[in-house]
């Protein structure tokens, strides 16, 4: 299981990047989201070595395809024994019971499958550009927690969410639902490509599963210290 540390975004395009970041936390267990630019650039085995050097990793690809396409990627990327993987809910509820198979199947005998969540609306995405560009009549929010349900009915463990929709999601679901929230910033941070941005204290009230945040942390003059100041705040301390 996943522990409720702040998730940091690794979003580097190389190992080295990646080591001489990490080995500012003096051998700290972490846990790391490594997306497509690392993933691509390195491959499984830059994942294999985080997880020996005791790292928690979700593995942000967001499948997005055929269900039989997923399904097979899912099998192979269950053999990664990574903590969390995930899809675009927009894929369908059948594609999404698809990744689970393919996860429940291919991991490894006697180990648990990684956590599977759904992304519902990229927190870049605003209200405006989603009924623009995705047609989508209905609110943000009825958007998200439509997503929600049917990643629930689809089996899986919660969704990628903003903060402001936490709320919204576990009254449609359960409060033992996850909802991992990208977007945070702490206060007076640069927002960067993000819309909606909430501070980690908001997200803790709001009852976030999980948090997940970058460039605040690694590009920070003392990212050991930004890390340790984010941490507190999202535990409310």
């Amino acid at each position: 299981m996943l522990t409720t540390k702040p998730i940091i975004a690794l979003d580097v395009s190389s190992k080295e990047e990646a080591t001489d970041f990490l080995k500012k936390f003096d051998q700290e267990s972490l846990c790391l989201k490594v997306g497509m630019e690392l993933y691509y650039s390195e491959g499984p085995q830059l994942i294999r070595e985080l997880k020996a050097a005791g790292h928690q990793l979700f593995l942000d690809l967001k499948l997005h395809d055929i269900p039989n396409t997923v399904y097979s990627a899912m099998k192979v990327l269950a053999k990664l024994e990574v903590d969390m993987v995930n899809v675009h809910a927009a894929g369908g509820k059948e594609m999404m019971a698809a990744a689970l198979k393919g996860l429940e199947e291919g991991a490894p005998a006697g180990k648990n499958r990684p956590l599977l969540i759904a992304v519902t609306q990229l927190t870049s995405t605003t209200e405006h550009q989603m009924q623009e560009e995705q047609l989508i009549e209905k609110t943000l929010d009825d958007s998200v927690a439509h997503y929600a349900k049917l990643a629930e009915e689809a089996g899986l463990d919660g969704v990628v969410c903003s903060a402001f929709e936490v709320p919204k999601i576990h009254e449609a679901t359960t409060k033992s639902f996850l909802c991992v929230t990208p977007g945070i910033r702490p206060e007076g941070d640069k927002v960067g490509d993000q819309k909606r941005v909430a501070t980690p204290e908001f997200a803790h009230k709001a009852g976030a599963s999980h948090i997940v945040i970058g460039r605040p942390i690694t590009k920070a003059t003392d990212p050991v210290t930004a890390y340790t100041n984010i941490t507190q705040q999202w535990r409310g301390e």
